[in-house]
């Protein structure tokens, strides 16, 4: 059994790290037990580029970093050889049944010869080369359509289905149906991506979705994010497989998938973000899903739209489902346990440190332009040996410490 997750992005895709490249990817491929990881981003032809420079062919649909791009360290496995698969993700915005439709698709192909041949047709349609994920006036069935006409074995999966603004279950701008949305290309699809917002038990409420394999991928725009949601799958590591695996002709070669707690997704249940209020269905609707603090429309989230279109009972569980685990990623199990957020690393002061200079500069860091810069040290852990020092140092320059009695009230003021 191994790990794969197909739905990732490249460095030319917005809002994403600049170490989303090859040689990274494979680097924490390695480090979290992955498998097979998505290459992201088929379409953008710098990253095609790219991809032909640093990855080699391995002769079954996949393909593996070049030993010369390899990065070492020595918490990484130098054994592991993860291998890429041409994956990429199409955003479409089009009009249908008198409604916007805003649906990304995740397509996954065999070679990066085909991802030329789709991209050279795609290119006559819009603009594919501003954005690894690039966004076509294109009808999702049409996209189908011309992808299977270009590749008979290419694999697309409908991603993130119940997020609210862009999927195809979307309570803003998807559909009710997956016919509705894809019409004759309906059989075509034989996977789904439920999303970081829902688990299989939330899809398990629909029939409608019986037939369908249910992956999970992370999404992941930067190489630390990999594997939150992942799939397990069986058999001989081979892109013919793949295709087996997910289209439910060879059932056996799926076995799960790793999913976050839906709970943590952003948009798992209904909310306002600019006044903080997030809502259970069932309160939203107490509330005509309007912001209680502003009155304006709340955002619906996947909670309540898979509450709308479900036809069974919560806790439903279907014959030979497949099996899946809920996960909380390391580094946020640390960050609480530490007391900041997953993205805020503690600083951390040793006897190698120069304690003038470190104290300096977190205290430079946290009163900069009066504390309204995102500074990353929201708390320092200091090894025993320096302990007074440095606090004699954060005292000397006019730190205050609280005593027993205001640390009470600040846990009882600040935690829930």
């Amino acid at each position: 059994m191994y790990i794969a997750d197909l739905h990732i992005h490249s460095h030319y895709a917005r809002a994403t790290s600049r170490e989303c490249a090859p040689e990274y990817l494979d680097l924490w491929a390695r480090r979290k037990g992955i498998s097979l990881v998505g290459t992201g981003d088929w379409t953008h032809a710098l990253w095609r580029k790219e991809l032909r420079e640093k990855l080699t062919p391995c002769g079954d649909g996949f393909y593996t970093l070049r030993e010369e791009y390899r990065l070492h360290d020595d918490a990484t496995p130098e054994d592991a050889h993860p291998r890429f698969a041409v994956t990429g993700e199409i955003s479409t915005i089009y009009k249908k049944n008198g409604r916007t439709r805003k649906v990304h698709h995740v397509i996954v192909l065999p070679s990066l010869e085909v991802a030329d041949q789709l991209s050279a047709r795609l290119e006559r349609i819009g603009n594919i080369h501003s954005d690894g994920r690039p966004i076509l006036g294109l009808d999702s069935r049409d996209l189908c359509a011309l992808t299977f006409d270009t590749c008979a074995q290419a694999i697309y999966i409908p991603a993130h289905i119940w997020t609210p603004h862009f999927s195809l279950f979307g309570a803003f701008s998807g559909f009710d149906t997956i016919e509705e949305c894809f019409g004759d290309m309906t059989p075509q699809i034989h996977a789904l991506e439920t999303g970081l917002s829902s688990d299989p038990p939330m899809n398990w409420r629909l029939s409608a979705l019986d037939r369908y394999t249910l992956v999970s991928n992370s999404d992941a725009h930067s190489p630390a994010k990999l594997g939150r949601e992942a799939n397990l799958l069986d058999g001989d590591m081979h892109y013919d497989n793949l295709v087996r695996a997910l289209s439910g002709e060879a059932p056996s070669l799926f076995r799960g998938t790793i999913e976050f707690f839906p709970e943590e997704g952003k948009y798992h249940y209904d909310g306002h973000r600019a006044c903080g209020v997030c809502l259970s269905p069932r309160e939203a609707l107490e509330h005509q899903n309007l912001c209680p603090v502003c009155k304006k429309r709340m955002t619906i989230g996947v909670s309540h739209r898979v509450e709308a279109l479900s036809d069974r009972p919560d806790g439903f569980v279907p014959d030979h489902a497949p099996g899946f685990e809920n996960l909380v990623p390391l580094p946020e199990i640390i960050a609480a346990a530490l007391g900041v957020g997953a993205g805020n690393t503690p600083a951390i002061i040793d006897d190698s440190a120069d304690v003038r200079l470190a104290v300096n500069s977190i205290i430079h860091s946290k009163t900069f332009d009066n504390g309204m810069i995102c500074a990353s040290e929201q708390s320092v852990i200091v090894l025993d040996k320096v302990y007074e020092e440095v606090k004699q140092e954060f005292a000397y320059r006019g730190c205050y410490f609280l005593n027993e009695e205001e640390k009470d009230k600040v846990r009882n003021t600040i935690l829930i």
